[in-house]
């Protein structure tokens, strides 16, 4: 039933003039959906299910891996129903079945956005209906369910109302109900959001499709989410080939004697008289022959593998990202004009004077890391590209650093100043996001893949909060590409640094990134200037119809307005992204040492260093590009230190975490024997963090004096 059920939904998005329908699909009836909703010929799925091995050697050489059937995802523009036509997306989703949830409102959310004009988006909820099709035990058992239902009313994050149909077999995997939920109706978990739900037979199609009707109604009258809970069964058990009497023996007995809906709805036809009562074996004898016929001619070779070329990703190529000072600095002094009404907070005053005066001299390190990013993100507006930025606490930024909205000291009044921003070309978007990391980051993927030409930005609290979505991370932002040929240009910004404050708000658990990075398929960064983040992001934007890849920004926390950290002006306007920097004031004698660090790790050893007379005969060259590996660059610089006699790679992360163990086979292909390697770090440990800050300072200065000391440690 599921199926006229879908095709009453897209009749009726046609009729109410909406566009575009995204629909987050279970496993089990997937290749129907498929095939009768968004009309995927049947010769294209039965192709794919011959699998010669020898079409897809191209596409294996090239580094895609493609992903089993039931995953399978389809855009279709031109679906026909009866109303006439519509554009369906059915992403393709992983085992994890409720993580598409949030992909799907994201992607019906950009689809509603309207970011042509500056200021605030423009949302139009009838432009585009999310329905999610749930499992029963998924849908009680998966906690990503109820970060999604949380999202539907929040700004920012809503969808005009979701559709929710629960395809209730009564069985999860070979689990029976007590087994599988503490309520009693697999739809209960609705219930704490004041979400309406059906509970619909479906043996029955007239009350099946009057359930859709309801549903739809009531989404256009309150623009709020509706759930049905269709009640059936599997007939066969988990799937084609499973045995469920092995487990649920009377209960299938039961479904064996009891007969199909489609035998049921053909026996009520003909004692309407409305049908002859040979005419329904007729039509399923001609609908398999059709099947076998398509079968028996089909080759595998019409399921096509993508083309090699079409599958590299290419190194993203050098991009003027520099913008002319007279144009930053137009931009600064309208970001500091706030309404005439509008009273600003006294703390914040000190704040607009700094940046008032940071384009006083253009010489001068008077641009930091937040007004960087601040007027990155206005000349991308002012380029006409669209901004998104969600994560929790951004609005003021975790550590009080961004302001990018104000709040009226007397009345509380929100006021947006890059909404305001003259000469501004797209709309600037900015929210905190619930205490919820699944949920958001799958939102922010699907906006990201229905909205490819916006930037896109994620940020947490701290960097290890992302861990908790790391099924969002692994199954769709690291492997979209190889899995299912999508292209995400998403970026997350994770505070990073080992500062005392414990193991839960340190490490943005770069070693995760780093292991899943392959075939360009992410960019993991560690900025250390001002400069340096603004050429990033404005990079990032500049090319992401051309370079769509998912950026990853290990961003500083105490560092934020740190001295070293900070940049001039005319760095601002001049240069571009650098993967290596190499040392501004190298010894004056021979180098025999070069430090190899990247992050917070930097401005420790170039303190030390500064202190120590005479200075140690180390350079210290910062890798701001962790991958994919910048191999040339980073040899260039090497080869300018003619008296080199050892290269050092200090992290402050425990040595099985942080960036050494993926860095150290492509530093020893690099260095090919010429010089020795060695790692200083901290001791392996199951913990990413101390939490104390004595002892972190400890272990800090300990590190920092092994790295100059004489006696280095050697590779294992």
């Amino acid at each position: 039933m599921l199926i006229p059920m879908l095709d009453e939904i897209a009749g009726a998005a046609v009729a109410a003039h909406t566009s575009l329908v995204t629909l987050g699909m279970a496993h089990r009836g997937r290749l129907n959906v498929l095939a009768h909703i968004l009309q995927k010929p049947y010769a294209q799925i039965l192709a794919e299910f011959r699998d010669v091995a020898d079409d897809s050697a191209a596409a294996a050489e090239a580094g895609w891996t493609g992903d089993v059937k039931y995953h399978a995802g389809l855009c279709q523009s031109d679906v026909e129903t009866a109303e006439g036509q519509l554009t369906i997306c059915m992403p393709p989703n992983p085992s994890h079945l409720e993580a598409i949830n949030p992909v799907v409102s994201g992607m019906a959310h950009a689809a509603q956005s309207d970011v042509s004009q500056p200021g605030a988006p423009r949302l139009d909820p009838d432009a585009a209906l999310p329905v999610i099709i749930h499992g029963d035990a998924s849908f009680s058992g998966q906690g990503i369910v109820a970060e999604t239902l949380n999202l539907s009313q929040l700004p920012g994050y809503q969808t005009g109302g979701t559709l929710h149909i629960i395809t209730n077999n009564q069985l999860g995997f070979t689990a029976t109900v007590p087994e599988m939920r503490s309520s009693y109706y697999a739809s209960d978990l609705a219930q704490g959001f004041k979400i309406p739900v059906i509970h619909v037979n479906a043996d029955d199609p007239e009350a099946c499709l009057e359930a859709i009707r309801i549903a739809l109604a009531y989404r256009a009258r309150f623009h709020k989410d509706f759930l049905i809970d269709l009640v059936g069964y599997r007939r066969y058990g988990h799937n084609e080939g499973d045995e469920p009497s092995f487990t649920q023996p009377v209960m299938y007995r039961q479904i064996q004697a009891h007969p199909s809906v489609r035998a049921l709805w053909a026996k009520t036809l003909v004692e309407r008289g409305l049908i002859q009562a040979e005419w329904p074996e007729t039509l399923v004898k001609e609908c398999m022959d059709k099947l076998q016929a398509v079968y028996d001619t089909v080759k595998a070779a019409e399921a096509p593998a993508p083309a090699a070329e079409t599958l590299l990703h290419i190194h993203p190529l050098p991009v003027p990202t520099g913008v002319p000072l007279p144009r930053m600095q137009a931009a600064n002094q309208a970001l500091l004009t706030v309404p005439e009404d509008f009273t600003l907070n006294r703390k914040l005053e000190n704040l607009f004077r700094q940046r008032q005066q940071a384009f006083d001299d253009p010489r001068q390190p008077a641009i930091d890391w937040p007004l960087a990013e601040t007027l990155a993100f206005a000349t991308i507006l002012q380029d006409g590209i669209a901004i998104r930025l969600t994560g929790e606490d951004v609005t003021r930024g975790t550590f009080s650093q961004r302001h990018t909205v104000l709040y009226d000291a007397e009345t509380g009044r929100a006021f947006t100043p890059l909404q305001a921003l003259p000469e501004a070309r797209a709309a600037y978007e900015v929210h905190n996001s619930p205490v919820t990391e699944a949920a958001t980051q799958g939102f922010e993927f699907g906006y990201n893949m229905q909205a490819p030409e916006r930037l896109v930005v994620w940020e947490a609290q701290y960097g290890d909060f992302a861990d908790i979505a790391q099924g969002i991370i692994d199954e769709f932002l690291a492997s979209a590409w190889t899995k299912w040929r999508q292209t995400p240009s998403l970026v997350y910004l994770l505070p990073h640094g080992n500062e005392g404050q414990g193991p839960d708000h340190s490490s943005a658990r770069p070693e995760r990134f780093l292991q899943l990075s392959a075939d360009h398929n992410l960019r993991v960064v560690s900025p250390t200037s001002a400069a340096q983040y603004f050429h990033l992001l404005r990079q990032q934007a500049l090319q992401l119809q051309t370079h769509p890849d998912p950026l990853i920004v290990l961003t500083p926390k105490g560092l934020l307005r740190h001295p070293l950290t900070a940049s001039t002006p005319l760095s601002l306007a001049e240069g571009g992204w650098q993967p290596v920097i190499d040392d501004a004031q190298p010894p004056s004698g021979p180098v025999r040492r070069v430090l190899l660090c990247s992050g917070r790790v930097w401005v420790d050893l170039a303190t030390a260093r500064s202190q120590q007379d005479p200075a140690p005969e180390a350079a210290l060259v910062r890798l701001e590009q962790l991958s994919p590996f910048p191999e040339a660059e980073l040899g260039q610089v090497l080869e300018r230190y003619a008296d080199l006699e050892a290269v050092v790679w200090v992290q402050e992360e425990p040595r099985n975490m942080g960036a050494w163990e993926t860095l150290r086979p492509c530093l020893l292909d690099l260095i090919a024997g010429r010089w020795p390697l060695h790692c200083v770090a901290r001791p392996a440990s199951s913990s990413p963090a101390e939490g104390s800050t004595s002892i972190y300072a400890l272990h800090q200065r300990a590190l920092v004096k092994q790295a100059f000391s004489p006696n280095l440690p050697k590779l294992n």
